[in-house]
């Protein structure tokens, strides 16, 4: 990966809908060879996809925690289980594994505290393995979706 490679990844995470008209015009590669490149980071990995980034309170969902996690236990098939259960929850927008204690950071999204607290009742709290949770509310979102240091 090259300067090039680095100021085109630079553009699309700034704006994922560009065309590659305009993207070749910013990084100033004709539009060929910006293709290429383009296709060579899509293909290696690099760029994993494209998506719109949508307002959650636009959507009615105002209500934001984040969830620690401790696991009873901690063999491969808790783990996986656990896991595997998370996948299953579209309210967990984001969720981490971590070193130490708790095990995971679980960030939710709802729409209100009573769609909270249900979910914590009828499903977060029955996930496989789950020893303990600890929430902790969202006060505001101070940096999000920032692009990476490239």
């Amino acid at each position: 990966m090259d300067s090039t490679d680095r100021k085109i990844l630079a553009e699309l995470q700034s704006d994922g809908r560009l065309s590659v008209t305009e993207l070749a015009e910013r990084v100033g590669l004709s539009l060929s060879p910006c293709h290429r490149r383009v296709r060579a980071l899509e293909e290696s990995g690099v760029i994993e996809g494209y998506r719109a980034q949508l307002s959650p309170s636009a959507l009615g969902l105002n209500f934001s925690a984040m969830v620690f996690a401790t696991l009873r236990e901690g063999d491969h098939q808790a783990v996986e289980a656990f896991e595997s259960a998370l996948l299953g929850v579209p309210e967990i927008v984001e969720a981490q594994r971590l070193f130490g204690e708790p095990d995971y950071l679980l960030h939710v999204i709802t729409r209100d505290l009573p769609s909270f607290h249900q979910l914590y009742d009828d499903c977060l709290s029955t996930l496989p393995n789950v020893q303990r949770l600890t929430t902790t509310l969202v006060m505001k979102r101070v940096i999000q979706d920032r692009s990476l240091p490239l």
